[in-house]
């Protein structure tokens, strides 16, 4: 527990002093480009408002960012949040909220595993290797695409950007990505994820219905640099949590 608020504390003092990590709304794709496949993808509503991004892991849960929950430290009643499946254009996809009291954080990274009505979607397969230096990843979300007022221009479609996996001591991820913890870093290549993008997918890339969840986004500087929690470091809680 003290982990988890550490983590939410965090998040939201670097989102105001304009650094790496951002809090909610978090992250959409600014530049990237359209989404032709993501069954798994699903978007977060808060009082019917997009706040994040999320993935069907199974067809009951939903794995998404942990600080997606709060508002100036301040939990989101259960009966405030929507979630729409099925669909990248998000005013077609079905939607489902969450079973009252089923929703379980991590208290080693920034992540949130919600229980849901049931979902007719493909989850998504877990990682079961660390992501590797070097890697090409993309991260998916309906965030914004531009910068300065970003819950002006949410996406109605799903977005992706494209990136590659960086030491945590590359410049501008140092201090923010501790080599060996629960985050990773990334690079743009093309398009970077930006509010209302947090707690999104990052996928490898294969063909259909091959690839697998590397990590959650979680925040990004809106230029060069972006991080996602470590799903390899996750899984174990993720099981534990989903069979249930």
């Amino acid at each position: 527990m003290v982990r988890r608020v550490r983590v939410l504390l965090l998040a939201a003092l670097l989102s105001v002093s304009g650094s790496v990590m951002s809090s909610a709304p978090a992250a959409a794709v600014i530049g990237g480009s359209k989404s032709a496949y993501g069954p798994w993808a699903v978007r977060m509503f808060v009082d019917g408002k997009p706040a994040c991004t999320g993935t069907a892991i199974t067809t009951r849960w939903i794995l998404t960012a942990s600080h997606c929950f709060y508002e100036q430290a301040r939990p989101v009643a259960d009966k405030r949040i929507s979630f729409r499946v099925g669909d990248l254009d998000v005013r077609k996809g079905t939607k489902v909220r969450p079973v009252p009291g089923k929703r379980v954080g991590s208290a080693h990274a920034d992540m949130m595993l919600i229980k849901v009505g049931r979902m007719d979607v493909r989850p998504a397969r877990l990682a079961t290797a660390p992501v590797r230096l070097g890697q090409t990843v993309r991260q998916y979300g309906w965030g914004a695409t531009c910068a300065g007022d970003e819950s002006a221009c949410q996406s109605r479609v799903l977005k992706q950007s494209t990136l590659r996996v960086v030491s945590a001591e590359t410049p501008r991820c140092k201090g923010y990505v501790t080599a060996g913890g629960p985050d990773f870093c990334m690079k743009k290549v093309s398009g970077i994820p930006a509010g209302g993008d947090s707690g999104g997918p990052v996928m490898s890339i294969g063909p259909r219905g091959t690839e697998t969840l590397l990590g959650v986004f979680n925040g990004s500087d809106r230029e060069q640099v972006a991080q996602a929690g470590k799903i390899s470091k996750q899984r174990a809680w993720i099981r534990s949590v989903t069979r249930r």
